[in-house]
């Protein structure tokens, strides 16, 4: 049987922290932006439309 000592991921070669943190901060400026973009096309079509 394997050994649960340890956990996988702490000790695993190759994890990029600083690289996983700022893709995560990349998606989180990506969703903020197009959801106000979304929000902006909305009220744009609500307004010029009707």
């Amino acid at each position: 049987m394997a050994s649960h000592n340890e956990v996988a991921y702490t000790t695993a070669d190759g994890n990029d922290y600083p690289a996983h943190e700022a893709t995560y901060e990349g998606f989180l400026a990506l969703t903020k932006y197009g959801t106000l973009a979304v929000i902006a096309i909305l009220a744009l079509m609500a307004i010029f439309l009707l």
